[in-house]
Formats: structure tokens, C-alpha cells, sequence
């Protein structure tokens, strides 16, 4: 098949799977997922709802959050808040309004609040039947309850005058989900792999016919789906998703950004970012992708406050007698090991090997993780690629009690040697953690530290050491590997 007759399959075609909508007077293409054009095993199937977004976006807007409001995007979908909309006036001064039914205290219109939420629980841990009730979180996103000391939303007497979200929004858990059959990436690969073994490949490119017009640069649009610093969920919905120990470790983190006002980023330590980090808008958006395609081996490079190298070796297996499917020596890898196949100029991976961490805001994920993604260049009319189409579905059956997708568009920014060139990233740790909290330290200071165990959860250690002495944790058992 030519590589212009595959177009019309394998990109977004806004007759067939796109919907355009207004957005601000702009028109804007659904984040939905690429159309192969059969029915697959494993890829392409519909994304209901797909939230709006920029077909392409201006780069002085890839900071900005969300439209507060999306015309002809049910509303029950928007931003579960609360947060800060900003506007620019006509004689350009930037307004900011507080987009929240309810701040400083009060409760919104019609809803009862529970005699103890986040904001005001001594032990949040004791609290575990009230997490499945959106008004724990006074209806909070999880980008929102980390936001609120920051963003002002936080009232006078914090953390008990915290602002509310929309109780009456969110994303749907069906949405999230994987549609697929497979309880396994092993499975969900060689699937997909089978599948196209059955329609003549997979296609063993070489530098004539390897689709090289992919080189270039990609931005990823702030927002653009559900996992994206989670803006438009529940709290409750996405506990839905985690096993009881990662449920947890979830609301933990959340008391610790809205009460405690002690957040314990990886980047703010120079710590490393972790796998997930990649699907985190602030850690690999300002600056672009770097995207390099060979016969062998497909290179992704990206990196804000550190760098993400995603090498997706072509043609290889992995190594199966370990603890989980590897290259190279039985120890996990801080971003994984990762191998692929093409299905003429679609590009299938699976990674696996991954390091467990964290994602401020997010979940956490376990060494368990494992990953199936799929590349589909979005061409337009004159068969010019202006994008990525990127569906990924996680397997980790530490964390998640089903396996989950994310759906994604990264925007072509130019060739390699357009803009400026990737900055390699060295970070120089300036904030120390004093006392459980993140405290900027200056050259030459002396201050008291403690060495933190960088394979377990050391943000949690502080905020069990420092913040959770009066509380009443579950039993985690003997840790084998604390030193």
C-alpha cells in the first residue's frame, strides 16, 4: 500500500472520527484517537468523550489552563475546578477570575458538606470510608487541591477555608478504562503483533521507505485529555481506578498538598521524574519533543527539569526469565526498556523494566508497570504530517484494578533543525527537605538532612517522619528493602 492510500486510514480524518467544535471563536479538533482503518485487536477504538482541543496551538498559549468554558462540549465535562480563569482585556491587561461555586468557607448551593473533609481531618487515614464521596474533597480535582495554597484559592483561615470544585462535573470512568480484552501489555502486544503478521507484516523499513518526514519537534497542548494534571476529575473516580494500598498512597499525597501544605515534588529534590512524568504536561512541554526515526531504533527525547530518553528498539524481544520482560540486566529502569514493530508507518511499542514512582497529582505506579503505545502520524490534505497521534495503555496490576488508556495529540513545532536546539538538563539541587518541608537552602548553609531511599517512597517518609505522627497508618508490614 502506497504511503498516500494509508494516509486516509491510519489519520485523523475529521470526516470520520474528528469532531470540530467552537472553543473561543477557534476551531478545534476532539482529542480522539486514530482511526486504523479496520477493526483491530487492540488500537483505534473510539474515545468517548474526547475532549476539545487545538488542532494546532499557539505557543504563547501551551502555559495557559483550559477554557473554562467549551461551547458545544457538555458542560457535566468541563473543568471539575477550582481554579483561576485569566482573560486579556481589550487594552490588554490580564484579569483573573476565581472560577469556584464556593470559597473562604462557604459551601456551595445545595450541597451538604461532611462533618469532616480533607481540609479539616486530623487523620485522613481514619477517614478511609469517606474517599468514594466527591465532598471529602470538597469536589476538587487532584490538580486543584495541590493548587489551592499557590493560587490564592485557599480563603483566610487555611486549610479550612479551602475552595470547591463542581460537583456536578467530571470525566467518566468508562472514558478512562482500556476497551481492550487484554489483561496484559505481553498479551496486548503480541496481539497486535499477530495482527499485523496476518496482514503481511510487520513492515521491515529501511532509510528509503522509514517514514523520516516524522523527524522533527513535538509540543504536547497543556489539558488536552484526562490524565493531563487531571483538571477535569473527581477524586473519587480516579481512586476508582487503584488497588486499596494505591488508593492510599493517592489520598495521601492530597492531604499533604491540601492540608498540610507539605507538597514532596521529585523535581523540586532534582530527584528523578519516573516513567509517568511523560504524560505530565509541565515536565516535558517547555521545551519541545525531539522525535528521531531510524530502521532500528526510533529515538524520543524530552525534558523539562529532567530528561525523558525513550529509545524504542526495532525488531527485538525482550528477555522473558526475569521479573518482568527486559533488555538488559534484571534491575528496573527509571523510564523502562522499549521495543516495537511497524505496521507500515504506524509504530507499535511495548515497554516494560519500569522503575515505580510518582507523578505529583497522580498516581503512583509500581515496577509492575508495563505499557503498549501506539504512533500514528496525523497528515493533513497534502499528506504533510502536522502531528502525532499517541495511544498508550497501562498495565499495572500493583496499582490498577483494570488497565487504563491515555489518548494524546503532540503538535509538530518543525524539522530538527528548526527553533532551538534540545537542552540537555542538569539539575542542581537548591531545596532541601528541612524538617518535612521543601526549604530553598543557600551555598555554604549548613542544615540538617536526611538521606532519602530513592528506590522506596521518600516523599512519603517525610510526610510519615514529619506530619503523620498522630495518625493511625494500616499496617504496611516489614519492608525487606529499608535500610
Amino acid at each position: 500500500m502506497s504511503r498516500k492510500s494509508h494516509k486516509t486510514k491510519s489519520t485523523l480524518a475529521s470526516a470520520v472520527i474528528a469532531s470540530v467544535i467552537g472553543m473561543h471563536g477557534m476551531l478545534v479538533l476532539a482529542q480522539q484517537v486514530a482511526d486504523p482503518g479496520f477493526v483491530s485487536v487492540g488500537r483505534g477504538a473510539p474515545l468517548s468523550p474526547a475532549i476539545p482541543g487545538p488542532a494546532r496551538t499557539n505557543p504563547a498559549q501551551l502555559e495557559s489552563y483550559p477554557p473554562a468554558e467549551i461551547a458545544g462540549y457538555p458542560e457535566q465535562y468541563w473543568m471539575v475546578g477550582p481554579f483561576n480563569d485569566a482573560i486579556i482585556s481589550a487594552d490588554g491587561l490580564r484579569i483573573e477570575t476565581s472560577r469556584a461555586p464556593a470559597m473562604n468557607g462557604d459551601s456551595p448551593e445545595g450541597i451538604e458538606p461532611l462533618p469532616v473533609d480533607l481540609f479539616t481531618s486530623e487523620d485522613f487515614y481514619a477517614d478511609r470510608d469517606l474517599w468514594s464521596d466527591p465532598r471529602y474533597f470538597r469536589c476538587n480535582s487532584s490538580e486543584a487541591i495541590q493548587a489551592q495554597w499557590a493560587t490564592g484559592l485557599i480563603g483566610n483561615n487555611p486549610p479550612s477555608t479551602a475552595a470547591w470544585g463542581y460537583c456536578d462535573r467530571d470525566y467518566p470512568r468508562a472514558a478512562i478504562i482500556s476497551p481492550y480484552e487484554f489483561q496484559s501489555a505481553e498479551a496486548h502486544y503480541t496481539g497486535l503483533l499477530e495482527e499485523t503478521q496476518s496482514r503481511g507484516g510487520p513492515t521491515q523499513h529501511t532509510y528509503a521507505t522509514v517514514p523520516g518526514d516524522w523527524n522533527g519537534r513535538y509540543v504536547w497542548p497543556r489539558g488536552q485529555n484526562w490524565s493531563a494534571e487531571l483538571f477535569w476529575n473527581q477524586v473519587p473516580t480516579i481512586l476508582s481506578l487503584m488497588t486499596e494500598e494505591y488508593q492510599t498512597r493517592f489520598v495521601q499525597e492530597a492531604y499533604h498538598h491540601g492540608n498540610t501544605n507539605a507538597a514532596q515534588w521529585p523535581a523540586m529534590f532534582c530527584w528523578p521524574e519516573g516513567f509517568m512524568r511523560r504524560f505530565h504536561y509541565h515536565g516535558v512541554t517547555n521545551q519541545p519533543h525531539q522525535l528521531l526515526v531510524t530502521p532500528e531504533l526510533v529515538q524520543l527525547l524530552a525534558g523539562d527539569a529532567d530528561n525523558f530518553i525513550t529509545n524504542i528498539h526495532i525488531g527485538r524481544s525482550f528477555n522473558m526469565d526475569g521479573v518482568v520482560p527486559r533488555l538488559g540486566a534484571d534491575v528496573p529502569q527509571w523510564y523502562g526498556e522499549t521495543i516495537g514493530f511497524w505496521d507500515e508507518e504506524v509504530l507499535i511499542t511495548w515497554t516494560s523494566n519500569i522503575q515505580g514512582w510518582k507523578v505529583h497529582g497522580g498516581m503512583e505506579f509500581s515496577s509492575k508497570l508495563q505499557v503498549v503505545e501506539i504512533y500514528t502520524a496525523n497528515r493533513d490534505d497534502n499528506g504533510d504530517v502536522y502531528g502525532l497521534n499517541h495511544e498508550a495503555i497501562f498495565y499495572d496490576p500493583e496499582a490498577l484494578v483494570e488497565p487504563i488508556r491515555i489518548v494524546r495529540n503532540l503538535e509538530r513545532q518543525g524539522g530538527l533543525n528548526d527553533g532551538d536546539p534540545y537542552q540537555f538538563i542538569e539539575c542542581v539541587q537548591s531545596i532541601f527537605n528541612i524538617s518535612g518541608v521543601a526549604t530553598p537552602a543557600a551555598p555554604g548553609e549548613e542544615i540538617d538532612y536526611i538521606v532519602p531511599d530513592m528506590y522506596g517512597r521518600p516523599w512519603a517518609e517525610n510526610w510519615e517522619r514529619f506530619h503523620e505522627q498522630d495518625m493511625e497508618a494500616p499496617d504496611k508490614g516489614e519492608d525487606i528493602f529499608s535500610f
